[in-house]
C-alpha cells in the first residue's frame, strides 16, 4: 500500500474513467461531494475513446424500447448545459456541435422503414422532416445521387468523446476531484456488509459510497461481489477515422444510413462507425470490419474515397440482455451500478450522472425503474 492511497478518503469512489464515470464525478463535484475516480489505464481508454459521439436519441433505437427512448430524450435535453459547464470551467472545446443530422435511405425498402422512424420522432416532439433526394443533396451535396430520401433531424448533435474526456479530466482536477491510476481488486465492506471502500493495486481507498462504472468489463469485474455483478457482455465495435480539410468538409451534418454513420469533426476529420460484433474481448481491427465501414460510407458519401485514411480502432460496448443500461443501487448497501449503456453511452452520460448523483444524495430519481439492477433478479424469479 502506498502512503498516498492509505490517506485518501472521499465521499464517493467512482471505479471507471470512461465518460459515464467522469460525468458522474463531475456532477458530484459540482454538488460539493468529494470524489476519487479509479482507472487502471488512461481516462477514456475503453468504449468512450472509440465512440463517434452521435447524439441521436431515436436514430439507433428499436421501436420496442420506450423507456430507453424517454431516458435518451431527457439526456439529450441536458447536453447543452452539461458541455457548457465543462467548457466554461476549463476553456476546452468538447467538440459539441448542434449540427442536425440526415438519416438517409439508400433504397425504397430503407425509405419505408425511415418514414416509420420519422413518425416516431415527430410523436415525441423532435423537429424532423422528410426530404426527397434533391432536397437532401441541396443540404449535403456529397450524398450519393441514388439515395431514395432522408429525414432531416434538426435536434440531433455531435460531440467529440475524446475531447470531452480530456476536458472533464482537466475540470475535475481544477475542482478538487482526483483521478488515480489504480486497478480495483476488491470491494471493502464493514461488519454490517455496507461498502466503505475499494482495495486496489496501489492500496485501499475509502468512501461510504462506491459507484461501479467499469463499462464492458462489469460482467467480469471480480471486485464486484458475484451476487450483484451485472450481466454485461462486450459487444465489439470497429470505427475508421478519415481526414479531409476544415475549409471544405465532406459533410456539415451527421449522416446515417441503415448500416453506417458518419460524424464530422471541426478539424476536418470524419469518423465512420461502427460494426456490431459478438466477439468477446477480441480487440483486433479486421480487414472485413474496415472494408464494411468504407464500403457503406462510400455508398452514402462517395467523397470518402478521396479522404486520407488516418486510423481504424476497435472497442467494446457494454451490452446487456435487454440492451438497456443498468443504473441504480444494488443489494450491497453503498454500491451503485452505472454500466450497460451499449450504443448510447455518450448520449446518456448527463442523465446517468444526474441520476447517480441523486442516488448518492439519497433521492429517488424518476424514470429509473426500467434500468434498475434488480430487474434481472426479478426475471429469474418468475
Amino acid at each position: 500500500m502506498t502512503q498516498a492511497a492509505a490517506k485518501i478518503r472521499s465521499d464517493v469512489i467512482v471505479v471507471g474513467a470512461g465518460l459515464i464515470g467522469l460525468a458522474t464525478a463531475w456532477e458530484l463535484t459540482g454538488r460539493g461531494v468529494s470524489v476519487t475516480v479509479l482507472e487502471r489505464a488512461e481516462p477514456g481508454c475503453g468504449a468512450t475513446g472509440v465512440a463517434a459521439g452521435m447524439l441521436a436519441p431515436i436514430g439507433e433505437l428499436d421501436f420496442g424500447e420506450p423507456e430507453l427512448l424517454a431516458l435518451n430524450l431527457r439526456s439529450r435535453s441536458l447536453y447543452p448545459e452539461f458541455v457548457a459547464s465543462i467548457e466554461a470551467a476549463t476553456g476546452a472545446d468538447t467538440g459539441y456541435r448542434h449540427t442536425g443530422a440526415l438519416h438517409v435511405a439508400l433504397d425504397r425498402d430503407e425509405a419505408g422503414e425511415l418514414r416509420r422512424v420519422m413518425e416516431l420522432q415527430q410523436s415525441h416532439g423532435l423537429d424532423s422532416s422528410w426530404l426527397g433526394p434533391m432536397a437532401a443533396r441541396d443540404l449535403e451535396p456529397g450524398l450519393s445521387p441514388s439515395l431514395a430520401g432522408a429525414i432531416l433531424v434538426e435536434d440531433d448533435a455531435v460531440v467529440d468523446p475524446r475531447a470531452l474526456v480530456e476536458a472533464l479530466r482537466i475540470g475535475l482536477g481544477e475542482a478538487g476531484g482526483r483521478i488515480e491510476q489504480a486497478e480495483a481488486t476488491a470491494l471493502v465492506c464493514d461488519d454490517s456488509g455496507r461498502a466503505n471502500g475499494v482495495e486496489t493495486t496501489i492500496g485501499r481507498f475509502e468512501a461510504p459510497t462506491v459507484v461501479a462504472a467499469p463499462g464492458a468489463e462489469a460482467g467480469i469485474a471480480e471486485w464486484i461481489p458475484a451476487g450483484v455483478r451485472p450481466p454485461v457482455r462486450p459487444v465489439k465495435g470497429q470505427v475508421v477515422e478519415l481526414r479531409g480539410t476544415p475549409e471544405d468538409p465532406a459533410c456539415e451534418r451527421v449522416l446515417a444510413s441503415e448500416r453506417v454513420y458518419l460524424a464530422p469533426r471541426p478539424d476536418g476529420r470524419l469518423i465512420l462507425g461502427a460494426t456490431v460484433e459478438e466477439m468477446g474481448f477480441d480487440g483486433r481491427v479486421t480487414g472485413g470490419g474496415v472494408h464494411e465501414l468504407l464500403r457503406e460510407a462510400y455508398r452514402l458519401l462517395p467523397d470518402v474515397a478521396e479522404m486520407e485514411f488516418l486510423d481504424a480502432i476497435a472497442g467494446f460496448r457494454p451490452g446487456t440482455p435487454d440492451n438497456m443500461p443498468i443504473i441504480g443501487r444494488t443489494a450491497v448497501d453503498g454500491l451503485i451500478l452505472a454500466t450497460g449503456h451499449y450504443r448510447n453511452g455518450i448520449l446518456l452520460a448527463p442523465a446517468t450522472a444526474t441520476a447517480v448523483s441523486d442516488l448518492v444524495e439519497g433521492r429517488e430519481p424518476e424514470g429509473l425503474a426500467a434500468v434498475s439492477p434488480d430487474r434481472f433478479a426479478k426475471q429469474e424469479a418468475k
